[in-house]
């Protein structure tokens, strides 16, 4: 599960218990379908429900986990930081350290197709809500990419994906901005 916390970068949910910090999972009971075992995990460990899910990789190493051969199929969540319950542990993608198990084999994973999906769309997980200004949209994809972008290269190629509203951003300093929604 990953989010955006305002103004701070694009973090990651995990929990905490023996064996570490971890991602959330849970074990597919009989006869569950694998989506269903995976948001009842999410839920019963972190409060968190009603995100899209994408099913990102299956994990089978045989060394993977202590506890035995475990395989793993990992989702993908993206949420926006009001799905996020307030007691959950959110950490800043940079700075989880060292995961248990392959877990951060998983979490690279996971930047790999967020970042290659946010470089193709403006948006596609829905992380801000609309309208929403241009500056707001960059600052997302830095925070996602974890550098800086250039402005002009940026603006050129979202435009094309993009609607202006008609509505200028209130309450801001300087010039206001233009507003914009997706296509």
């Amino acid at each position: 599960m990953l989010t955006v916390p305002p103004d701070r970068p694009l973090s990651i949910v995990l929990i905490e218990d023996a064996h570490g910090r971890r991602l959330p999972g849970t074990f597919v009971h009989e006869r569950e379908r694998l989506e269903d075992a995976v948001r009842r995990g999410l839920a019963a460990k972190t409060g968190i429900e009603g995100v899209e899910l994408e099913q990102l990789h299956v994990f089978d190493a045989p060394d993977r986990d202590d506890r035995g051969w475990v395989m793993s199929v990992a989702y993908l969540a993206v949420a926006p930081w009001p799905a996020i319950r307030p007691l959950t542990l959110v950490v800043p993608v940079a700075e989880r350290g060292a995961l248990a198990f392959d877990h951060d084999q998983i979490v690279e994973r996971a930047l790999l197709t967020i970042r290659q999906n946010y470089r193709e769309r403006p948006d596609p997980y829905r992380l801000i809500a609309e309208p929403f200004t241009m500056r707001q949209l960059h600052d997302l994809h830095q925070q996602v990419a974890g550098e800086m972008l250039m402005r002009d290269s940026f603006r050129r190629a979202m435009s094309p994906y993009l609607r202006e509203t008609g509505d200028l951003a209130i309450g801001t300093v300087g010039k206001p901005a233009r507003r914009f929604i997706h296509r």
